[in-house]
């Protein structure tokens, strides 16, 4: 696959997958929204292999959606951090967490998104800014330009 191809193109949603349209990249930012920072916190979390981890933090960190800071000097760490286009995802993957809750639901108790000031669930949806009509009930298609 050739990612430089993607992430130029004209189709948007091949864009946004050349950023973080891998598995251990959409779990790695899903744990940076629960207030991980370090690595030691992610790889703990998702069990990941150190080697995997350190790539997808540095292609996460080229991206933008991540920052990398310096938390101590010795020994050196870094902690890595939601930018603006990090906490922009965080809707994106609760769409998707609502969408394998409705299709992959089976099993043990799920995680789920809660109100900060109610502490009530959320439940995702995706709609059209401009009319507020839920996408999933409107007739649409994709245009590729020219």
């Amino acid at each position: 696959m050739d990612i430089d191809k993607l992430s130029s193109g004209t189709c948007a949603i091949s864009r946004g997958l050349a950023f973080v349209g891998d598995t251990w990249s959409v779990l790695i930012l899903r744990d940076a929204s629960r207030g991980m920072s370090q690595f030691d916190q992610f790889r703990t979390s998702l069990g990941i292999a150190p080697n995997i981890l350190s790539r997808r933090l540095k292609a996460l960190t080229e991206a933008g959606v991540l920052e990398k800071r310096r938390y101590s000097e010795r020994p050196p760490r870094d902690e890595y951090v939601l930018t603006q286009a990090g906490r922009d995802f965080i809707p994106i993957m609760a769409a998707i967490g609502e969408w394998g809750r409705t299709y992959n639901g089976g099993g043990p108790a799920m995680s789920h998104l809660a109100s900060d000031e109610t502490g009530e669930p959320i439940k995702a949806m995706v709609v059209d800014q401009c009319t507020g009509k839920p996408l999933g009930e409107t007739p649409m298609h994709l245009v590729m330009p020219g």
